[in-house]
């Protein structure tokens, strides 16, 4: 039994040790993600303040991924026939899609895929969708937004082709990627998020995303994990000494003192 006691705490200590190594690290996560949020908000209110990018004039394609949330306008032709829809989208409690559809740009052979809007469930089918098509020249001013390869935490994967498709009508996340390569349009490495505008009366009925700019929850949390590491820390080792103590203070093999007499003879102690 004896022998057993020294493995029981040895072992309880291990698993304090890595308890305490998850819960640094914990904090630590945390403390990234208020640093990627700090970097989050600086570009987002960067792009926010800059003046209008007008896809019409030279586009810098190279520096057009770090422009999300820039405001920008562009002139041009929808391409229905390529028109996508954008799935699981809900407006006052409404199940529906939005639509997406590729947009010509004026004077160029550059396609923009356009965010146009949110449409109900049941007008999402052909030829109903066609109710919503808007011909001939239109100006577009939105929000510039990247592309997504895969969804949140939780969604859903965009599924592959089946042998026979050959492209997909709709789709969970904007992935411009995969959506170029079931068109021949050559479509801008992001899309633009239209803006909703007084004069128009939908559907599809227009939005732009409400961006939060804050720090968030993150500092907090990450004092917390470490409040609870330290807690730890210190209080296993005083836990291990009163554990101890009791043990000792319990041990029915700590008897009373045996003393000797003067005369050399066994003497009890005071019995208790």
């Amino acid at each position: 039994m004896k022998n057993l006691l020294p493995l029981r705490w040895g072992l309880t200590t291990l698993l304090v040790i890595a308890a305490l190594g998850v819960l640094v690290r914990l904090g630590i996560w945390q403390l990234d993600r208020l640093e990627w949020r700090k970097a989050f908000n600086e570009r987002v209110t960067t792009q926010l303040a800059a003046p209008v990018l007008n896809l019409n004039h030279e586009i810098p394609l190279a520096q057009l991924y770090n422009m999300e949330y820039r405001s920008a306008k562009v002139t041009g032709e929808y391409v229905h026939e390529q028109e996508v829809l954008l799935r699981n989208q809900v407006m006052d409690g409404k199940l529906g899609f939005r639509l997406l559809t590729p947009l010509k740009i004026e004077g160029t052979d550059l396609v923009v895929l356009v965010d146009r809007g949110w449409i109900p469930f049941e007008n999402a089918k052909l030829p109903e969708r066609n109710a919503f098509a808007e011909t001939g020249l239109v100006k577009v001013q939105g929000m510039i937004r990247r592309p997504q390869e895969k969804p949140e935490i939780g969604g859903v994967l965009d599924p592959t082709l089946t042998p026979g498709e050959t492209r997909l009508d709709a789709w969970f996340v904007v992935n411009l990627r995969r959506i170029q390569e079931q068109t021949t349009l050559e479509l801008l490495p992001v899309w633009v998020q239209q803006a909703p505008d007084s004069s128009w009366v939908g559907p599809p009925h227009r939005a732009l995303p409400e961006i939060e700019i804050t720090e968030g929850p993150h500092l907090g949390y990450a004092m917390q994990w470490f409040t609870f590491a330290a807690i730890l820390a210190i209080g296993y080792p005083f836990f291990v000494r009163h554990q101890l103590k009791v043990k000792e203070n319990n041990d029915p093999f700590q008897g009373s003192p045996v003393k000797t007499s003067g005369k050399g003879e066994l003497e009890k102690g005071p019995e208790s």
